[in-house]
């Protein structure tokens, strides 16, 4: 091998190596390729004149996927709309789908004890779901499901402008920061999402069936709580 080929050679060698640990950090979660803004307006151009009512609205009339044949409602999101703090889960469950709120259900209930474990009530926070309609006996989201809503999701954050987002589960963390990363090595960690800060951590449904992940979970919500200079009090606080 002369020396112009091994120069050709080693530089490829390089440039795999570089890819192969691009690819390997992002499926980690540990090195995000962010949207630019051109890309985030061309997904959400056609609500971009919408404030939250309207897209409800839009959202409740929605029929671009099979769950519209099969829902009881549509569940939009609710809370304040000028939150700090956002959560978003995965999709609606059987109690959700009868009342169109989120977070209703024995889930709900357990995340409604974190969020005032943590000092604040559910109504200063934003509480939504990447599927707004119920994905029949709780299956997993279908990804032409989680194309077709996304832009619900995407319009609602950007209207929201929230601090920090909590992604609640495998499916809402891998969604909004376009990973396949197992959500034990994306909690813990923030993550950016168009500049707001994102941090995975247990859906309440996986507490429930697997009690031992709430410490982990409340380490997550402490560091939520600190990003937003916020004191979390004491247990035995009046």
């Amino acid at each position: 091998m002369d020396y112009s080929t091994d120069i050709h050679w080693r530089f490829g060698q390089v440039v795999t190596a570089v890819r192969e640990y691009v690819e390997e950090q992002m499926q980690l979660g540990f090195l995000e390729l962010e949207e630019n803004e051109n890309q985030l307006r061309d997904r959400t151009s056609s609500y971009a004149d919408l404030d939250l009512t309207g897209l409800r609205e839009l959202a409740v009339a929605c029929e671009k996927c099979e769950l519209s044949k099969t829902r009881t409602h549509v569940v939009f999101g609710t809370g304040n709309e000028q939150a700090d703090l956002m959560f978003v889960g995965e999709a609606p469950g059987a109690d959700e789908d009868q009342q169109g709120q989120p977070f209703v259900g024995r889930a709900g209930q357990l995340l409604t004890k974190i969020i005032e474990a943590s000092g604040l009530t559910r109504d200063q926070v934003y509480i939504a779901n990447v599927l707004k309609c119920r994905p029949p006996g709780n299956r997993n989201p279908k990804s032409s499901e989680i194309e077709s809503c996304e832009p619900y999701l995407i319009r609602q954050v950007m209207l929201i402008q929230p601090k920090v987002i909590c992604a609640l589960g495998t499916f809402a963390a891998q969604m909004i920061l376009r990973t396949d990363a197992k959500i034990s090595n994306l909690r813990g960690n923030f993550h950016s999402y168009h500049g707001i800060k994102v941090m995975p951590t247990y859906h309440p449904a996986y507490l429930l069936r697997n009690p031992g992940g709430k410490r982990q979970v409340w380490e997550d919500i402490q560091k939520v709580m600190a990003e937003l200079n916020l004191s979390i009090p004491r247990p035995d606080a009046s």
